[in-house]
């Protein structure tokens, strides 16, 4: 294996239009490698990129070259062994050895393939290509705004504690030059009269007194201007500054009961990754809130979410009920924009299903942007699924899918978020 070291003394980003070529030229190769690096991340890793390995045959580039054509007879020196018109047979195996010096691999990729790395930017890029939130336009307008008080200049009315003192002592400043400014050009005119006249040898006493009389007239308007004055207050403005939300909540609810095995719980955990790689995308902050459920709800840790291990029945019920309160006590509608996600294999008592709907009709769909049921199962739909193709039929933020395998994950997101080409039209 040979390992190749770029020493060139390139600027940052010098090479941006190669490697946007070359991600575009094995754009299939690398979505591949991507969508398959989802099974080993968790829930809320994206603060890296993917190492991606194509192999070398899908490098392979074409060759031009001059061939000798025509039908040529060649002698070959050393030939003691074949004469014209001899087949050779194929040289006997080497029980899977290669011409070559290094040992084959165990998992089927050879020492030669390309690995390279890709940010955590062109890691999103590839993966929902093409994809959107479903309803983000339309809320954007009606509840994704909220309001930030921010400075706004300088008004002329306020309350002390907003007094500026700087800009206060600046506009007095500018107000005792603009009131005297004449007076004191009189001023100066006058005191430049009284000296010449008081370095002249003859008797100019009349003169010289109502000079003086003018000065102490001028100086003591002046001295009437005030220092400051309440026109010269000035006070720090503030204003409500709308801005769109940046803050979002992902509700992950899953069934552990007894039927839900540890490869369930792997599927859907897959599709939860997907979920809160996509919303990354959008929001700055998102929360990560687990809700797991047998009989009971509870809220847990990725961990426990994931691996603990639970016996019994199911009641789904009781997961979103948890959610609908735990959305009252800290997630204001207002402020956060809510996502939800359940994951089940379908089992739930038969008559806890028309409660779900309830719940989801009533108290969660209002409130949330989105919310995605996927069933993990071989067999047939139950009485969950039937209540939810109902409720489906008439919200637009409700979405079902079914997955029977990890191959159906991201084609089955892929559908629940492609984009709306007709309402964009």
């Amino acid at each position: 294996m040979a390992n190749f070291i770029d020493r060139r003394l390139n600027s940052k980003n010098k090479s941006t239009v190669n490697r946007q070529r070359f991600l575009r030229r094995y754009k299939n190769q690398i979505k591949k490698s991507v969508s398959d690096a989802i099974n080993q991340r968790g829930v809320t890793d994206i603060q890296s990129g993917e190492n991606i390995i194509i192999p070398k045959k899908d490098l392979s580039e074409p060759v031009f070259h001059q061939g000798s054509g025509g039908v040529r007879d060649r002698v070959h020196p050393g030939n003691d062994q074949f004469s014209t018109g001899d087949r050779i047979k194929k040289p006997p195996g080497q029980q899977g050895q290669g011409s070559g010096k290094g040992d084959a691999s165990d998992s089927g990729e050879g020492e030669d393939d390309f690995t390279f790395s890709i940010s955590k930017e062109e890691y999103l890029n590839l993966l929902f290509e093409d994809l959107e939130l479903p309803n983000l336009e339309k809320n954007q307008l009606d509840k994704l705004i909220e309001y930030k008080t921010v400075r706004s200049g300088f008004c002329a009315e306020g309350v002390p504690s907003n007094i500026d003192i700087v800009k206060s002592l600046q506009g007095s400043i500018a107000r005792r030059i603009a009131m005297t400014s004449s007076k004191r050009r009189q001023l100066k005119e006058l005191k430049q009269q009284l000296q010449l006249l008081n370095q002249d040898t003859h008797d100019h006493v009349s003169e010289i007194q109502k000079i003086n009389e003018k000065i102490t007239e001028l100086e003591n308007k002046i001295a009437k201007v005030p220092f400051i004055d309440t026109f010269d207050l000035r006070f720090r403005n503030f204003t409500k500054q709308a801005v769109p939300t940046s803050k979002a909540v992902m509700f992950c609810l899953m069934d552990v009961s007894g039927s839900m095995d540890q490869a369930t719980k792997d599927i859907a955990k897959r599709f939860y990754i997907l979920l809160y790689l996509f919303l990354s995308r959008t929001y700055k902050n998102i929360e990560v809130v687990y809700i797991r459920h047998h009989t009971q709800a509870k809220e847990v840790d990725e961990q426990e979410f994931f691996y603990s291990q639970e016996t019994g029945g199911t009641i789904a019920s009781s997961a979103l009920e948890l959610m609908n309160n735990i959305i009252n006590e800290r997630y204001n509608d207002n402020q956060w924009n809510i996502y939800g996600a359940q994951a089940s294999d379908g089992d739930n008592w038969a008559d806890d299903s028309p409660h779900c709907k309830s719940l989801l009709e009533k108290q969660i769909l209002p409130r949330t942007r989105y919310f995605s049921y996927i069933e993990i199962t071989q067999r047939a739909h139950q009485t969950l699924w039937q209540q939810y193709q109902q409720l489906k039929e008439s919200h637009t933020n409700f979405a079902t899918a079914h997955i029977k395998e990890v191959s159906d994950i991201y084609p089955i997101f892929r559908e629940l978020f492609k984009k709306n080409t007709t309402s964009a039209a």
